[in-house]
């Protein structure tokens, strides 16, 4: 049985697309700081990264964190055959949340950047109620 590319699952692709690209972000970034040799190597004894390699890795992080819960939001939408013009449109404010998070972490740009997470993780929680309930 096939499933139909829904709104929801359709932007569940494109964060997929996002995460790749920090993960290439992040790993240029980091690489520049702390040399090809060590990204290469065992990695024993543990590097910090600092400045803008930091914080991208933590921006690549939090949306590995994010990307569960709304995969699974996306899942229940898909799975219960919900989609709708709200979860849609909560859809859409998740990836522009994550789209917009990552050069707003990058920048250290306080406390957008946690008004940024905000309204992506209340989207997908959004995303939930309307299914569920």
């Amino acid at each position: 049985m096939q499933t139909a590319l829904t709104t929801e699952l359709y932007i569940l692709a494109l964060a997929f697309f996002l995460q790749v690209f920090q993960l290439i972000l992040y790993g240029v970034v980091a690489n520049l700081q702390v040399g090809v040799g060590y990204s290469m190597s065992a990695r024993d004894t543990a590097k910090s990264l600092t400045g803008v390699a930091g914080r991208l890795q933590r921006a690549l992080n939090n949306h590995f964190e994010a990307l569960i819960l709304f995969a699974i939001a996306v899942g229940l939408v898909t799975a219960l055959g919900a989609s709708n013009a709200a979860t849609e449109i909560c859809a859409h404010a998740y990836l522009v949340a994550r789209i917009l998070y990552v050069p707003a972490y990058a920048q250290g740009l306080t406390p957008w950047r946690s008004v940024i997470w905000a309204v992506g993780f209340f989207a997908t929680i959004a995303m939930v109620v309307i299914t569920v309930f």
